[in-house]
């Protein structure tokens, strides 16, 4: 029995799926105008974690689905002609707005999948990764219910949701408190994404600006050419895909309001069902501290992080030590000792398939159940860690018969399932392992070199090297290699 806090209600809530055995899922997938940074990745992380522990605990059916928007202020901007952002890669501009916006989306959208290949999300796991500007029509036809119905109108060739009108059929803010005390009716907003004060009229179809890609609309016999926007693009493909309503909606704390918010409003307003029964949000990501942003220096894509040689199985596994529901802050202290802590649990399956048995039985049963009931509880991943952690505390692989051995085997199997940071089967025989007190001494001399401390920085190298190791340096970390004389 999985039970998830419910952003809907505010509450932990006993997860059952609509129709039968099926899990339908929705999640708000990137914006490829840019490569995502790991504040991003922590939300796709979540999701990831979500479906597996649906899948494994639970024992359901997953149906995925994560879109792409490849339509939206960003990647307009990004695709313009003339566009500091347009990298080679991506091949020639053209005069046509809407090649250069596939060309420019297409390649973020191929770095993404790689991404989050990386960081050990499975592909084939997703359903479908609709873009949306393969949902135009369709987008199109939800706008005429709601037009149809009263609830929007045409303003500048745009088509806005009337929130005021919204309001009088039902209630807008059930996601996120909204304070209407100084809501004017009628005002309206054409970005796509806007403070969380401003309660707005928002675009569901956005007119035609010069040099931008766009689509005819006609209504009664008259063209609004232009593009949709962001909010209508997710209740189209939920809709088409899945089916209203599904079961769950994930996405970052950031998307309560107005995204999903707006999301409810159009559903309900276009299709009359709101779209899901659980609203699943992960808290924000900070970096050392503070909130991730260029000007501090402190804003890392997944590229940058293995750019300094770290492994995103490490990144993953750091994610998962900490519950999605809390703020998390990244720091790369943190990030050690996630390395530490991964590869102390990968000697410990290396030795499950040693051929060194003992005597000692264990139930490994036990493990199973307390592991797995702190992942039901709201995916507690801390908690499930330290259940794990408290038993590699008591025994050694080597002590445990070769039956006790076999069923670990079995229990790994399936908890990497959901974790999926870890190699399964004996030790390969290229494999070395670096002893935790050389990662200490080169430590010490990171700091030691970023303090420009370069004669300690020279001592621990010389240490090292003693033990039969060497250090190379990068930027802003090291790599450890065994010494060849």
């Amino acid at each position: 029995m999985i039970k998830l806090f419910n952003s809907l209600t505010n509450r932990i809530e006993i997860f059952k799926p609509l129709k039968n055995n099926e899990v339908r899922m929705y999640s708000c997938g990137p914006t490829v105008y840019n490569y995502a940074h790991i504040g991003n990745m922590r939300a796709f992380l979540f999701a990831d974690l979500l479906q597996r522990t649906l899948r494994v605990v639970g024992g359901y059916d997953v149906k995925w689905v994560m879109n792409i928007t490849d339509i939206d202020d960003k990647t307009i901007r990004g695709s313009s002609i003339g566009s500091t952002e347009w990298l080679p890669e991506m091949g020639e501009q053209t005069n046509d707005p809407i090649t250069n916006l596939s060309l420019f989306t297409r390649y973020f959208e191929k770095c993404f999948f790689e991404d989050i290949t990386d960081l050990g999300i499975d592909l084939n796991h997703l359903y479908a990764t609709p873009r949306a500007t393969e949902f135009i029509p369709q987008m199109q036809d939800l706008i005429l219910k709601i037009l149809d119905k009263g609830i929007a109108y045409i303003a500048d060739g745009s088509i806005y949701f009337n929130v005021a009108k919204w309001r009088e059929i039902d209630k807008y803010g059930k996601l996120y408190k909204i304070d209407f005390e100084n809501f004017r009716s009628g005002e309206r907003i054409d970005a796509d994404q806007y403070d969380k004060e401003q309660a707005c009229d928002f675009v569901l179809w956005k007119a035609k600006k010069e040099n931008e890609p766009y689509w005819d609309f006609v209504i009664d016999g008259v063209n609004y050419p232009g593009r949709p926007g962001w909010h209508i693009e997710c209740s189209t493909m939920e809709y088409v895909l899945l089916g209203l309503p599904f079961d769950i909606h994930t996405g970052g704390i950031d998307l309560k309001f107005p995204h999903h918010e707006d999301e409810i409003a159009q559903s309900k307003a276009g299709y009359g069902v709101e779209p899901t029964i659980f609203w699943c949000h992960n808290e924000f990501l900070e970096v050392e501290g503070e909130k991730m942003s260029k000007s501090l220096g402190n804003f890392f894509t997944l590229r940058d992080l293995k750019e300094k040689c770290i492994d995103p199985l490490d990144i993953r596994y750091l994610m998962f030590s900490a519950h999605f529901g809390s703020k998390f802050n990244f720091t790369f202290d943190g990030l050690n000792a996630a390395k530490k802590a991964r590869q102390r649990v990968q000697e410990f399956i290396y030795e499950l398939f040693s051929d060194k048995c003992g005597q000692i039985e264990i139930d490994a049963s036990e493990l199973e159940r307390d592991v797995f009931n702190e992942l039901s509880e709201d995916l507690h991943t801390p908690k499930a860690l330290a259940r794990l952690f408290t038993f590699l505390n008591k025994y050694e692989s080597e002590s445990m018969s070769e039956k006790s051995k076999k069923e670990l085997i079995k229990f790994f199997e399936k908890f990497n399932q959901i974790f999926a940071v870890w190699e399964l089967g004996p030790r390969p025989e290229f494999c070395i392992i670096i002893p935790d007190e050389i990662i200490d001494l080169a430590e010490q001399r990171l700091k030691a070199r970023l303090e420009k401390n370069y004669s300690e920085a020279d001592r621990l190298r010389q240490i090292i090297l003693n033990y039969g190791w060497n250090i190379k340096d990068t930027k802003d970390s090291y790599v450890l290699e065994r010494y060849k004389s």
